[in-house]
């Protein structure tokens, strides 16, 4: 994909104006995406800031993006010759058919001890519930130029949005432990007799990744728009051969009792509903440089077809290569190994091929490593004025340093970090979901107090935000009864079979759902914004 940076440097080089970052010679502003709000040679800023001004023009000829969490304006964005509605369906196709969500539709027959049929309902039902809220959140990046922390920012207000943004990181950092773990084991058991170690693999894995991000949002999703071919070939040929060893009849879902199987029914699509609805907290970073014009309907539906068809196509193979565990003992032995393991196993009829297989499956969590970790170098910049002036890549850097380490340190525990993190951090989406849908239907709309979307780095402008701050407590109150995981089950989840049954993401946003708007309601009339 031809830059408009690129284009803009061919048709006036005198003048190498970088959209993507919103500045050319002239004195820039806080709008215009510059580390800082200093024009280059201002007789106040020092020679390291000069020189490091031109370096950040260097790097945007050869297609780095340096701006950062600055708005994107209208007259800025790409065209949609550039950035077609197939590109995001292309994107959001690469991004999840990747090995993660292989291994999370594992955990149906194999932790919860659901029936292929079960699990597979249960699965596909999740993610096209996740994927609702990921769709709507995404029409917001054309729409208003802005990130979706800055975006959160309109219905949290200036301070409460910081504690929003700390979880974003939290569950951005979280994905991409598990995807480099994932990554590791199937390296690693591909390797001759394990010589290549679960380490070196997560390494590897964190460096490429590392070196897409950096350069920002073309390279992103130029690489995003061909990732997911040799992903799909890789996946239908995993079908194919390890299909027929699938346990498709297998005895109805197992558990102490009726109730019990119910409550891990509710867990397992809790889970794989918020492995999509945690996208929603990244939804529109990757469409900010679309035309404001873009039909909001279309980027809708193109997203969630785009989400779901992945989703399911992981889940339900993940579900069969588990499922085959009970009746195959070379596939229940891998999987003691690990769940990456499994997949290589899976792959072994076709010898070295399969070994290629394997690796191209490896590899492909690349795909799923790079949104997370470009949103998070944007989002550490939301904290605050001191941290928007540290560059986006500085902070792409260390969340990539960051996830590599505690990757490394918890690759023996892959099981547990999915089923102890992935369904917690889906509860606080899910009750900031509710928050920003009222403020959006029942505020901006029926009210009309609409959205001014240059007022994003304006507390002044902003909510105050108490209201949205009580209601996400109260949602939170409201999750932790409800919830059920290894370490704790809520009371109210307790009463639903023997391991409990997860209701905390419905619960949490149902509750928060209900104290907002008179909340709201009071907030205005006080501060009246």
């Amino acid at each position: 994909m031809a830059s408009t940076a690129e284009s803009e440097v061919r048709h006036n080089p005198e003048n190498s104006a970088d959209v993507e970052k919103g500045h050319s010679e002239q004195p820039a502003s806080p709008a215009d995406g510059v580390s800082t709000p200093v024009a280059e040679g201002d007789a106040n800023e020092g020679a390291f800031m000069s020189r490091w001004r031109a370096f950040e023009r260097t790097l945007v000829r050869y297609n780095f993006e340096a701006r950062g969490i600055q708005r994107v304006l209208p007259d800025q964005r790409h065209d949609m010759r550039q950035l077609g509605f197939m590109q995001i369906l292309l994107l959001w196709v690469s991004i999840n058919l990747a090995a993660n969500n292989l291994t999370l539709g594992m955990l149906g027959p194999a932790v919860f001890y659901l029936s292929f049929f079960d699990a597979s309902l249960l699965a596909v039902f999740g993610a096209i519930l996740g994927s609702i809220p990921v769709a709507y959140i995404a029409t917001f990046g054309p729409r208003s130029g802005n990130r979706t922390m800055v975006f959160a920012r309109y219905s949290m207000g200036w301070w409460p949005a910081k504690l929003v943004v700390v979880l974003t990181l939290i569950v951005l950092l979280g994905y991409c432990i598990l995807d480099a773990v994932i990554a590791g084991q199937i390296l690693s058991a591909v390797s001759t007799n394990g010589n290549l170690s679960v380490i070196v693999g997560i390494v590897i894995t964190a460096l490429i990744t590392w070196f897409v991000t950096t350069f920002g949002y073309s390279i992103f999703h130029w690489y995003e728009r061909y990732a997911w071919l040799p992903q799909m070939i890789v996946i239908f040929i995993l079908a194919g051969v390890a299909g027929p060893k699938f346990d498709l009849h297998a005895n109805p879902s197992e558990g102490l009792d009726r109730l019990t199987i119910i409550g891990n029914r509710l867990s397992f699509f809790s889970l794989c509903y918020s492995a999509a609805v945690t996208y929603s907290c990244a939804g529109a970073d990757y469409f900010v440089y679309y035309p404001e014009s873009t039909p909001k309907w279309k980027v809708f539906c193109v997203t969630v077809i785009g989400l779901v068809t992945s989703f399911t196509l992981e889940f339900i193979i993940g579900i069969g290569l588990a499922s085959g565990t009970a009746s195959n003992t070379d596939w229940a032995n891998a999987y003691e190994t690990s769940q990456g393991a499994l997949a290589v196993e899976a792959f072994r009829p076709l010898g070295t091929f399969g070994s290629f297989c394997s690796v191209i499956l490896a590899l492909g969590l690349v795909g799923n490593l790079i949104p997370p970790t470009y949103s998070s170098g944007v989002d550490f910049q939301v904290l605050g004025h001191a941290f928007e002036r540290v560059p986006r890549f500085v902070w792409n850097s260390l969340g990539v340093v960051i996830y590599t380490v505690c990757a490394i340190a918890g690759r023996e525990h892959l099981a547990e970090i999915f089923t102890n993190f992935l369904a917690l951090m889906g509860y606080w989406v899910s009750i900031w979901i509710a928050i920003v849908l009222e403020e959006h239907i029942l505020f901006r709309n029926w009210r009309n107090m609409g959205w001014n979307w240059e007022a994003w780095n304006d507390p002044r402008k902003l909510p105050v935000g108490i209201a949205a701050l009580i209601a996400f407590l109260i949602g939170w109150a409201g999750a932790i009864l409800c919830m059920a995981q290894v370490w704790y089950i809520g009371p109210l989840a307790a009463f639903v079979g023997e391991y409990g049954g997860d209701m905390g993401n419905y619960v949490g946003f149902t509750w928060a759902g209900l104290v907002y708007p008179p909340l709201r309601w009071l907030e205005i009339r006080k501060f009246g914004r």
